[in-house]
């Protein structure tokens, strides 16, 4: 049978695979062949001998899920970012990541002086405003997250007609798609109303997770499997948290008569109805099966669920409240850990992403934008303070070097490097008197 050839965006392929039979085969070939832009070169390679790349996958193949985001997990159950989400340690950890990056402001400063350039059109934009209905911090929570759920936040920058970004607008994860030029540039296709709509990097702001892949998807054995507890619990919760039991009956029972007894105990024993008396007839008994959620371990396998997403998320397990393990000596060290381990990398990619859309190559050489995480270190900064004191006094750093790992501007005569501590002045006249006194 002739496969089916497909080129359009994901969601159109999504309505033609529910409308197709199993057995059939779908050729995916990426929309971006079909464009103008690509139609001469096509048309050279038909010319030429070369067919088109295509890839022929049938509905049924596990490797056309990963087209749309449902792959398939050992407990059955397919992994997205919305049932995800369902899952209390997942939605903890991404509001924990994304509303702090959000939180703490961006500021755009000067290399030589530290101060803040808050005339520059940027900084508006990483600091205040995205837009007129979006807050900057509103936007790196929104991109954040989108990066998390799916691999890949984005943002359309907005120009004036000079170039002067104005604006930025957050766009849909499933509406952009990257693609790379053959010296490696990147640029993205861009789904709109009127169509796809070709995109330059330097108009794109791209937040990346790690690999491009989201922690969703590579944890997705892991969520999974805490959907599954939940659900289990759940169905034992449902009869009132008992065990199943068995009614022996000293004689043969008909299967109608099987049924109709289940029937009418569970109707008069299960869910809100459970506790009461029962009245068994013809010598019935009823045996309880023990089994305790202790006995099967079922309460450490979910705190070990929630280490293994706090894992795949690279979150310390206190900040996902398991504290099962926590004291207040480890806590304060997985806070800063928090900082060094999760968020460095994520503000370090948010500072360049907004330099490399914002700023121009001879704006980057004399200015650069950073987070100021003063308060996320707030805890460590009596032994920040220490530190620099005694880089000070042992004559390691300058003031104007310790104002500057602050990001403060300089002050005059702060480049000397002398001990702040000791009140001791050295002079010279002493050799001169003593000539004097010889001389004499």
């Amino acid at each position: 049978m002739k496969p089916i050839v497909v080129s359009c965006e994901i969601r159109t392929v999504r309505m033609l695979l529910l409308s197709s039979t199993a057995n059939r085969s779908v050729v995916f070939v990426p929309h971006s062949q079909f464009t103008a832009d690509h139609m001469p070169f096509q048309k050279i390679k038909t010319a030429l001998g070369f067919s088109a790349e295509e890839k022929a996958l049938t509905l049924t193949d596990p490797d056309a899920l990963t087209l749309f985001g449902a792959i398939p997990t050992t407990t059955g159950l397919h992994i997205g970012p919305g049932n995800a989400m369902r899952v209390p340690a997942v939605a903890c950890a991404v509001s924990l990541i994304s509303e702090t990056i959000g939180a703490l402001p961006v500021k755009l400063y000067d290399r030589e002086t530290k101060n803040a350039l808050k005339d520059h059109p940027a900084y508006r934009l990483v600091h205040d405003e995205a837009n007129e209905w979006t807050s900057a911090e509103e936007l790196r929570e929104s991109l954040t997250t989108d990066a998390l759920l799916h691999g890949a936040g984005h943002a359309q920058v907005i120009r004036l007609g000079d170039g002067t970004p104005y604006e930025l607008h957050r766009l849909e994860p499933g509406k952009v798609q990257q693609n790379f030029e053959p010296d490696g540039e990147p640029f993205y296709l861009v789904s709109t109303d009127n169509g796809q709509v070709r995109m330059s990097y330097r108009d794109v702001l791209r937040i990346e997770a790690f690999g491009g892949t989201s922690p969703v998807t590579l944890g997705r054995e892991a969520i999974a499997l805490a959907l599954s507890f939940e659900s289990h619990i759940g169905g034992i919760f449902a009869n009132a948290g008992r065990p199943s039991g068995v009614i022996t009956h000293p004689l043969s029972v008909t299967v109608e008569a099987k049924k109709a007894l289940s029937k009418s105990w569970l109707e008069t024993h299960s869910g809100k109805k459970s506790g009461g008396t029962a009245l068994l007839d013809e010598g019935m008994q009823y045996h309880q099966i023990s089994m305790s959620l202790t006995d099967v371990q079922f309460s450490e396998n979910r705190l070990e669920q929630i280490r293994e997403i706090a894992r795949v998320f690279r979150v310390p397990p206190t900040m996902l409240f398991e504290l099962s393990r926590g004291t207040w000596s480890n806590t304060e060290e997985m806070n800063r850990q928090f900082y060094n381990m999760t968020l460095k990398p994520w503000l370090t990619d948010w500072a360049w992403a907004y330099s490399r859309c914002l700023l121009t190559t001879e704006e980057r050489s004399g200015a650069y934008i950073e987070a100021v995480t003063d308060d996320l270190l707030r805890t460590d900064t009596a032994a920040r303070a220490t530190a620099f004191g005694q880089y000070r006094s042992m004559g390691a750093m300058t003031a104007n070097e310790v104002r500057a790992a602050q990001n403060l501007p300089p002050l005059p005569g702060g480049d000397k490097l002398e001990n702040p501590y000791t009140t001791t002045t050295t002079t010279t006249t002493a050799p001169a008197d003593a000539k004097r006194e010889k001389t004499e």
